[in-house]
Order: structure tokens, then sequence, then C-alpha cells
């Protein structure tokens, strides 16, 4: 299945990894891959490397925010893309956090995201996919698509980030 989380609301690397977790809790192999987000840094990380070792990689350099960051943000999302390509033949889910982000910022190109879902339905290997602004196309592929809506965040009262809940 190609399982799809988006929308503008927080929760979606959070339901991505508790599906990760609910498919772990059946004996399924998981690898998950972060475009974007540097190792290390949310305490998601922390709890994914001890629980899947070697199948867990994010080897961003945070978010694109100028023009110039682009080819080493390229070439952090082509050694994500290669890399989850390795890992689909041997695992029943691969979840890839922000893939949606990295398309939008053509860090990575549809055609990439599309060798992508092809190799994982052709492996029977699900594919957790999560980022804002899910483009038509893929809403259409997905077998399951589910929207965060934000209705209130705190971040604008003037709350920062807060550990634990944002990273």
């Amino acid at each position: 299945m190609i399982l799809v989380n988006t929308g503008n609301g927080k929760g979606k690397t959070t339901a991505s990894v508790g599906q990760a977790i609910r498919a772990l809790g059946q004996d399924h192999t998981v690898a998950f891959g972060q475009f974007m987000k540097r190792d290390n840094q949310a305490g998601e990380q922390r709890v994914l490397h001890k629980l899947l070792g070697d199948l867990f990689l994010a080897p961003g350099d945070g978010f694109l925010t100028k023009p110039e960051q682009f080819p080493k943000h390229r070439a952090s999302s082509e050694k994500l893309i290669w890399w989850a390509k390795e890992r689909i033949p041997d695992v029943d889910m691969l979840v890839l956090d922000e893939a949606l982000y990295a398309l939008s910022s053509k860090l990575i190109t549809r055609e990439e995201l599309e060798e992508l879902i092809a190799l994982a339905r052709n492996n029977d290997t699900h594919l957790v996919l999560s980022g804002r602004n899910a483009p038509q196309w893929l809403i259409n592929e997905a077998d399951l698509v589910t929207e965060m809506t934000e209705i209130k965040h705190h971040y604008k009262a003037g709350v920062p980030a807060q550990e634990g809940i944002e990273f």
C-alpha cells in the first residue's frame, strides 16, 4: 500500500513514526528515511536509531532556505533515494518522511518518487510518504491519504518550538 500523510497541520511525522511502530509490533521489517532533517536533532530520531539501526537514515542539512544551498540538499536527497531503492526489496515497510517537501522543493523529482512507488508495489513493500502539499497525481496513486489540518498552533501566539512536541 502507498500511504500519504499530508496537510498544513502538525502530526505528519508523528503519524509516520506511529505507522512504523505498529508495523514493528507485527514483526514487520521497517526502514525509515528522513529528507531534509539533520540526524540526531529530534526525539523520534534517537528512538528510531535504537529500533532500526542501519534501517534509519536522516542525511539532511535542514530545511532549504536559500537557493545557494540547493546543490548540497540535492546531494543529500539523492543519497536517501538510493538508500531507499536498496532497502525496498528487503523490508515490509519503507517510510520516507518529508518526501513531499523534498518533491515540492525540487530536491527529488516526480520520476524518482514514481520509481520508488513502482518498486514498492512490485516488492509488496508498504510505502509511507509525508509532507505538505501532496500533488494530485500522488493523491490519485495512493491507497490511503490522511490530511492533517491546523486549527490552532501555539507558534502563532509567539511560543517557540518545544522539545518533545516539535522536535
